[in-house]
């Protein structure tokens, strides 16, 4: 997984309207200029916020994200949620939760 590369595209899509047009005209374009796995394109195109939680992107990052494609606050939090339900517990990130004596 490459969580920086992921986290840096979302930085880039959320600092500029440009950037966010140009990601949303073309991902796969957009996306190519970054180092990421198959899993990460996915859940970056549709966009899957709950799976981008998963993969242990930064909360901050994420709400600015989310909320360009147009999650309401409280849609965000569930999606976050239903990521968590689908895809088990977050994977890296200073979210992730890593088990005692490991």
């Amino acid at each position: 997984m490459t969580l920086y590369a992921v986290q840096k595209l979302i930085y880039e899509v959320n600092r500029s309207r440009d950037g966010m047009e140009a990601f949303k005209a073309k991902p796969d374009a957009f996306m190519d200029a970054y180092e990421l796995n198959q899993e990460e394109r996915g859940a970056l195109s549709k966009p899957d916020i709950g799976l981008l939680y998963v993969l242990g992107v930064n909360g901050q990052l994420l709400m600015h994200f989310a909320a360009a494609w147009g999650y309401e606050w409280n849609a965000y939090l569930d999606a976050m949620r239903e990521g968590l339900a689908n895809y088990g517990a977050v994977r890296e990130g200073i979210y992730a939760i890593k088990e005692e004596g490991l």
